[in-house]
């Protein structure tokens, strides 16, 4: 092959791959803006950051959103998840769930998944949580930006996500925080797609 040849074929593949790129970020943006809230088994909320015992307006958002779909009757249980990060005397499910308490939540309504560092982790925990449950459906709780991510994720773990994102996160209401979080997410989406095949 000539240094020509292999230079044009250089710029198809990179250009294949820009292409696959900006498909992959029109996906999250229209994934972002769907809400498939409907009746299922459980309602999950990622988590977020917490800040002494207090949700970050992020998780807040997110518990605001997830509180209301229980309140419709969508759901019996509510998931919350997200374990420790450094430093933290206290989970973010901790902090989710007394939340959820002072806003009538009942504890009975309310079931933590508090170890779960990454997506994927809390995403499992989730489903060890509902193995002895006859259905495997979820409304998922986050920002836009993460739906299409966490809907690959839960299906790939055996749940049958639907996604409901929250419209009132302070990463929604700043343009460029938005952007931000939608380009790294466009590098996150074809790892998960091409290498999370495991269903365990």
């Amino acid at each position: 092959m000539t240094r020509k040849s292999r230079s044009r074929l250089l710029g198809i593949v990179g250009l294949l791959m820009l292409g696959l790129w900006a498909l992959t970020m029109v996906e999250i943006v229209i994934t972002g803006r769907r809400d498939e809230a409907r009746p299922a088994a459980a309602i999950v909320v990622l988590g977020a950051a917490q800040y002494v015992g207090r949700p970050s307006p992020v998780l807040r958002a997110r518990l605001d959103h997830a509180i209301a779909l229980w309140r419709a009757g969508l759901a019996p249980l509510l998931i919350v998840t997200g374990g420790r990060g450094e430093g933290d005397t206290t989970s973010e499910a901790a902090v989710s769930r007394r939340y959820a308490l002072r806003r009538g939540v009942p504890d009975s309504a309310i079931v933590l998944e508090n170890e779960g560092r990454t997506t994927r982790e809390s995403l499992q925990g989730v489903v060890a949580i509902m193995s002895g449950q006859k259905r495997r459906d979820v409304i998922l709780v986050s920002d836009p930006f993460h739906m299409l991510r966490l809907s690959i994720l839960a299906r790939r773990l055996g749940l049958e996500p639907f996604t409901s994102p929250t419209r009132t996160s302070p990463i929604s209401e700043s343009r460029d925080q938005r952007w931000r979080y939608v380009v790294n997410e466009s590098l996150k989406v074809p790892v998960v797609y091409l290498f999370e095949r495991d269903t365990k």
